[in-house]
């Protein structure tokens, strides 16, 4: 497997979980849930995904 093909496995890995905990903190508020944890994790996501987008971006096209 090469570095493109790990950083976008890693790529489906994060947009999955960021996913799934979105849906979990659209149920949190729905109770009325805390939703501070949730939230932080949606922005470290996005973070990861930023820059994972930002090393694909980076590699040189072939």
């Amino acid at each position: 497997m090469n570095i493109r093909q790990e950083l976008e496995a890693k790529l489906d890995e994060l947009k999955s979980d960021y996913v799934r905990i979105q849906s979990d903190l659209d149920k949190l508020e729905y109770v009325k849930g805390r939703v501070s944890s949730a939230e932080e994790q949606l922005i470290r996501l996005e973070n990861e995904i930023a820059e994972v987008n930002r090393q694909l971006d980076e590699l040189p096209t072939n």
